[in-house]
């Protein structure tokens, strides 16, 4: 992807499915040529040829971003396009559902830390340099409505998302005046892999509803494309509790709410 366009580039993290996947083809649909990644070369490969379709010229790199050097050589590939980023959209993320004492393992938690927290935190230091000097730039991160409370029988997962906020806002505040723009995605429950691959499929928010990935990734898009500082994307319980509740009631009363939802077994007929 070296050869001049007038397209502008996006890089997407976690593109291989679910909702990384469904913002591909928002972006592709819209104009933008695609540097994408993840862990998986066949779902990156598929997701390459179904966006093409729309015109957009796109890349693939498979990498682990729960390591430092799977960050920097993400980094460096994208660089070596020749090309500036007119945005990057950090999607890429993983849950662990189960009881914290006795029911997850450590490593797994320090490896969700690593992809849902570090991996932000080193991408996003590599790549705003520019676009401050640029003035010119996007960002959008999939957070989570989990990151806006305590989230009981998922510890670790709503700490990560939370972290992931509390980041960002204070990033976007530091650049507010730089021509960069930072929007954050906030999915309630959405019909993907999420849940087999975290452990959940026998609590409440694992066999109950959930939002369409097309969905929240459209209302992820349209909120980053307006400039909004965040978007609670999904079924309209969600937006209830990411805009309404959330804001309102105590740390120990979501808690308790979230715990009911979460706690293994609870989606199983009585």
């Amino acid at each position: 992807m070296t050869s001049n366009t007038d397209r502008p580039l996006a890089l997407i993290t976690g593109a291989s499915s679910g909702i990384g996947y469904e913002l591909a083809r928002q972006f592709a649909a819209d104009g933008y040529d695609l540097f994408l990644t993840a862990t998986q070369q066949a779902g990156l490969e598929r997701t390459a040829s179904e966006v093409s379709a729309s015109g957009a010229r796109v890349e693939i790199f498979t990498a682990d971003l729960t390591e430092y050097d799977g960050v920097e050589r993400l980094f460096q590939a994208v660089r070596a396009t020749g090309r500036p980023l007119a945005a990057a959209v950090l999607n890429a993320g993983v849950g662990l559902g189960g009881y914290f004492v006795g029911g997850t393992e450590l490593e797994d938690e320090l490896k969700m830390i690593q992809l849902n927290a570090v991996s932000q935190v080193h991408l996003t230091k590599l790549i705003v340099p520019d676009m401050v000097a640029r003035r010119a730039g996007k960002l959008l991160y999939t957070a989570s409505i989990s990151g806006t409370m305590p989230t009981p029988y998922e510890a670790v997962y709503g700490a990560t998302k939370a972290f992931l906020i509390s980041f960002a806002e204070a990033v976007k505040s530091e650049i507010k005046d730089s021509g960069v723009e930072i929007t954050l995605l906030l999915p309630g429950q959405v019909d993907t892999n999420f849940w087999p691959r975290s452990g959940m499929v026998d609590n409440k928010l694992a066999v109950g509803e959930k939002a369409s990935p097309v969905k929240v990734a459209e209302e992820g898009y349209q909120a980053f494309k307006k400039g909004e500082d965040r978007v609670v994307a999904g079924m309209v319980s969600s937006k209830i509790i990411g805009n309404v509740v959330n804001n309102l009631a105590p740390d120990t009363v979501k808690a308790d709410l979230h715990a009911k939802e979460a706690k293994p077994g609870s989606g199983l007929k009585q």
